[in-house]
Order: C-alpha cells, then structure tokens, then sequence
C-alpha cells in the first residue's frame, strides 16, 4: 500500500485528485466546525449579499450563509455518494464473481438481466426508483445504488471470468471448498483493483446523480445544506445573484473532477504494464 501510495503521488492526475479529495474530506469531517454561521438560520436582512469580508460566498435569498451551508453541505453530498457506490461495488462484486463462478444458465440469466437494467439511463432508472419510494436523501441513496449494480456486476465478472481459469482456483475446487468459500475467499480478493478503480470513477457519477436528484426535488429536501439543492433553490436569482448558484455548483465540478482523476491514477499505478 505505501508502494502505490508513492507511485500515485508521482503521477500527476492522482496527485491532483488526491489534493482535491484532501480538502474534500477536510470539509465532511471539520465543515461544521469550520462554518462560521448556522447554515439553516434565516436572517432577512442579509439578504443576497455578495461575497464580502464577512460573508465569504455570500449569502441567499432566506440570508443563510453559502460558505457555511457549502461547508456543512459537503457531508452529505459526499458521504451519501460514497456510500451508494460502496453499496454498489459490494453487491455487484459479489454477484459478478459469484456469476462467473457458477457458469452455465445461472450466468446467462444474470448477465441477460443485467443488460435489461444497463439498457435503461442511469439518471431515468433513478428517478422511476425515487418516484415510486417517495423523495428523501435515503431513498436516492438506494436509487443511485441500484442504478450502479449492473455496471458493477458487468465488472466484476469480466475480471473474475479471468482469475476463474488460474490453478489456484482449480486448486481450491480440488480441495473441495465450498462455493461462497472459493468466491469470497479466493476469487474476490485477487480482482479487487480493476474493481476499486471503477468505483473511484463511479463516485464521480454518483455525485452528479445525487445533486441531479436533489436539484429536481427528489433527493434532499429544504432546508437541507445539499449541493444541488442549493443549485435548485438558487436557479430562479441566478441573474440578480449568480453567486448563489456557481458556487455550489463549482463544488459539485471539483469534486466529482477529483475523484476521476484519482481513479484515472490508479489504473495507471495499478496498471502492471504501467511498471
């Protein structure tokens, strides 16, 4: 690990993507700590203030404060990212691997179902889930999770039909270990890195997914601190205040940027051609 750490370092996409990522979690853990107004208080007064001494982003038409609601904000735009994504290359690891494994008609259906999900649009298959479940964070989460799956799957099981043909494998078959044994145990544990890597990128994806959900009312909702329900809610001032809406939406840019180029990164660390 320390090995790929250096070698992601000196390359110039996972350095870049590894600084922005740096400031990314700085902001999810101390953003609170940080923020020097309660992102959620009203004040009229202060209304569409530009950025300023005092109010660093400025603020919105309710007066809350933009750089402490950004702030506060990146936790659960980022965290509820992560965590779908996570979610996704869990299941869909599994199920890829445990596809190859078997073979036969149990892979041809898995792999034909996952087509019938592939073939619909991300974004679409979503909103059909968020629409059905009923708007909140959690559910977008479970929208964006489902939407990845296939994908994951499609992964998982390209690498694993790979590492299904080496001896340790055909070894551990001769043992006579269990099925879920040689999966999780022998199988899983050697494909992980193609399958990280497309995770790092998916993160990105699902980023722009969750503030897409949330920008059309589906995912956060007011008065939440979520990236794209900022952007939501600032669309209507963007000519009297067009801070309100750029600088969320920068947010989401830079972060979804950071974490392409850090999976860009380690598939060419992770790359053995590459070394």
């Amino acid at each position: 690990m320390p090995e790929i750490l250096k070698r992601l370092v000196r390359s110039p996409q996972g350095a870049a993507g590894l600084l922005i990522l740096l400031l990314a979690l700085l902001m999810v853990v101390g953003g609170a700590h940080v923020a020097p107004f309660d992102p959620e208080a009203i004040s009229i007064l202060t209304r569409y203030k530009p950025p300023s001494a005092e109010h660093w982003f400025g603020t919105d038409q309710m007066g809350r404060d933009i750089f402490s609601r950004v702030m506060v904000g990146a936790r659960s735009t980022i965290l509820l990212s992560l965590l779908a994504t996570a979610l996704a290359m869990i299941i869909g690891s599994v199920l890829g691997t445990a596809s190859a494994y078997l073979g036969g008609k149990i892979d041809e259906f898995m792999m034909r179902t996952m087509d019938a999900v592939m073939a619909i649009p991300s974004l679409l298959f979503a909103l059909l889930i968020v629409s059905t479940l009923g708007q909140s964070s959690m559910n977008a989460v479970l929208a964006i999770t489902i939407a990845f799956v296939p994908g994951m799957v499609r992964i998982a099981r390209s690498v694993a039909l790979a590492a299904r043909q080496q001896d340790y494998i055909n070894a551990a078959i001769a043992r006579g270990e269990a099925g879920h044994y040689i999966i999780l145990r022998e199988m899983l544990p050697n494909i992980l890195a193609p399958i990280i890597v497309e995770a790092t990128i998916r993160v990105a994806f699902a980023i722009m997914l969750f503030a897409t959900l949330s920008f059309l009312g589906l995912g956060a909702q007011p008065p939440e601190p979520e990236w794209g329900l900022m952007v939501s809610e600032a669309r209507a001032y963007f000519f009297n205040a067009p801070w309100m809406m750029m600088i969320p939406g920068l947010a989401i840019a830079l972060v979804a940027i950071g974490f392409n180029l850090l999976g860009d990164g380690l598939r060419d660390v992770l790359n053995p051609r590459s070394h």
